[in-house]
C-alpha cells in the first residue's frame, strides 16, 4: 500500500510567507527545485514534464530547467517522457539521520522492547501539522498504510502526534491544530479544536498518550515523549497493536510500563549527546 501523499507546493505563486515574501537571504531557484522533489511521491513515482510542473506550481521551462539539473546530478532518471527519483536521493533523507548519531543508540532499546511486547515500535518527530517517522522496528504489518522511515501521518489524531503536539506551548499548539485537516478519519476521531486542547493537556499531565481507534479502525497504541537534557520534548516513541487482539485497556495495562521504561532510557541517552 502507499505512504501518505505529500502536498505539493506551489513554488511560484508562493507556498508559505518565505515565498510570498522572500528576503535577500531566501534563494528562490532552490525552493523551487525542492518543490520538483516533493512532487514524486508514492502516488506519483513516474511523472512527465506537464505533470511536474502542474503539481510543482512551476512553468514548463523553469521545471525542466530543474529537472535537467537534477538529472546531471544524478537525483532524477529520465525514462523517454517520464522522470522519476532515483535511490541518490535517499542520501539527502539519510543526511538527516545521520547527523543525529543518537537515533543508532535509541534502536537496540526498540528492538527489545517490540520483542518485548511483540508490536511494532516507532520514533518520529514533528514536522508542521504530520510526524515523521525517523525509526521504525515492525512486528507485523497492522495497516493499510505501509508506514517505512519518512512516512507521514497527521499529528493531531495519532498517539505520537500528541505526546509531540503536548511538548509545544500553548500558543503554538493553537497554530499548529489551526492548520490542521480537522476530519474524522473514523468515527472515533476527535476533531474539535477544544477537544483536542483537552486531550492534550491530560497527555501533557501524564506524560503519555493512548490512541484508541482514531487515527484508523482496529488500530490501537501508546507514545511516549523522548526529552533532551533540558526535559524538551524531541520526538516520541510508540507501540502500535490491533484492536481485536488487544484493547486500548489491556495495552495500558500490558505494554505501558516497558514503553515508558524504554523512552526513559533513550532520553537518558539523548541527554548525554545533547
Amino acid at each position: 500500500m502507499a505512504t501518505p501523499a505529500t502536498s505539493h507546493p506551489t513554488a511560484e505563486a508562493g507556498a508559505g510567507p518565505a515565498a510570498e515574501k522572500p528576503s535577500d537571504s531566501y534563494v528562490q531557484s532552490f525552493a523551487r527545485g525542492l518543490s520538483v522533489i516533493r512532487a514524486f511521491n508514492a502516488e506519483h513515482p513516474a511523472q512527465t514534464l506537464t505533470e511536474i510542473a502542474q503539481a510543482s506550481g512551476l512553468t514548463r521551462a523553469g521545471a525542466r530547467r530543474i529537472l535537467l539539473t537534477l538529472v546531471g546530478l544524478g537525483y532524477v532518471q529520465a525514462d523517454g517522457r517520464l522522470f522519476r527519483l532515483t535511490p541518490k536521493i535517499l542520501d539527502l533523507g539519510f543526511a538527516y539521520l545521520t547527523s543525529m548519531p543518537f537515533w543508532n543508540l535509541a534502536e537496540p532499546i526498540m528492538e527489545t522492547l517490540s520483542q518485548q511486547v511483540h508490536e511494532s515500535c516507532s520514533i518520529s518527530v514533528l514536522d508542521g501539522t504530520e510526524i515523521v517517522y525517523v525509526l521504525r522496528v515492525p512486528a507485523r504489518k497492522i495497516m493499510t498504510i505501509n508506514l517505512s522511515i519518512g512516512s507521514r501521518l497527521p499529528a493531531y489524531c495519532s498517539s505520537m502526534g500528541r505526546v509531540l503536539l503536548a511538548g509545544l506551548p500553548e500558543a503554538e499548539l493553537d497554530r499548529v491544530l489551526r492548520a490542521s485537516d480537522l476530519r474524522a478519519r473514523t468515527r472515533n476521531t476527535v476533531t474539535d479544536i477544544d477537544a483536542l486542547k483537552q486531550v492534550i493537556a491530560d497527555i501533557r499531565a501524564r506524560g503519555w498518550a493512548e490512541n484508541d481507534q482514531e487515527l484508523e479502525e482496529g488500530l490501537v497504541s501508546l507514545a511516549a515523549p523522548i526529552r533532551n537534557r533540558a526535559g524538551q520534548v524531541l520526538a516520541a516513541i510508540n507501540i502500535s497493536g490491533q484492536a481485536n487482539r488487544t484493547s486500548a485497556a489491556e495495552m495500558i495495562q500490558n505494554f505501558l510500563p516497558p514503553l515508558l521504561a524504554a523512552s526513559e532510557k533513550i532520553s537518558n541517552l539523548v541527554g548525554l549527546r545533547t
